[in-house]
């Protein structure tokens, strides 16, 4: 037996489950980094000064857009509303961080100051893998069956809008520092 099949057909409660799981992980990691650039440490002053000094310009509006992208895209996970769109935030998210920070130090989380790309590459797999499954059957897309489209449509969609996303806002905002 064909395993999608599998899956869906003879547990699609587990399945759900999991998905279900992988949501409020992913979407409660993410809002929190959000809120933490608006209520945490340095606020979103710390954020924009930060931004600014890695070539994210104008700082200020980029600490905004981010925290709030951050809060929508992870709320909408955990509510499983508009999946792809709300995985394809984290990408798009997860893309420009891995440009503007992450990429010059290889791929392991602990090379160098900030880190390689290993930890935003794989929280961008797991958000493109989600927007393409589904939010699953306790969600909201589920029962208002406001996004019912096949799985590679939802993965094209979360993974086009993610990294075209991330590409836009990089193409607009983003200068590499004279000393990098």
């Amino acid at each position: 037996m064909n395993v999608d099949i599998f899956v869906f057909v003879a547990h699609p409660v587990a399945f759900s489950v999991c998905l279900l799981i992988l949501r409020l992980a992913l979407g409660t990691m993410v809002a929190s980094h959000g809120l933490n650039k608006i209520f945490g440490g340095g606020k979103i002053a710390g954020t924009a000064a930060w931004f600014e000094s890695i070539g994210v310009r104008p700082g200020k509006a980029n600490a905004w857009a981010a925290a709030l992208t951050e809060i929508g895209s992870g709320a909408l996970l955990i509510l499983g509303f508009v999946t792809p769109l709300a995985c394809a935030g984290v990408i798009a998210l997860m893309v420009v961080a891995m440009v503007t920070v992450h990429i010059k130090n290889g791929y392991f989380i602990f090379n160098a100051n900030g880190g390689g790309i290993e930890y935003c590459l794989l929280i961008s797999l797991v958000a493109l893998a989600i927007g393409g499954l589904g939010a699953g059957n306790y969600s909201i897309d589920h029962v208002t069956n406001f996004v019912n489209i096949n799985p590679r449509a939802a993965l094209a969609i979360t993974g086009i809008l993610g990294i075209g996303g991330a590409f836009l806002q990089l193409a607009a905002c983003y200068r590499r520092p004279k000393s990098a």
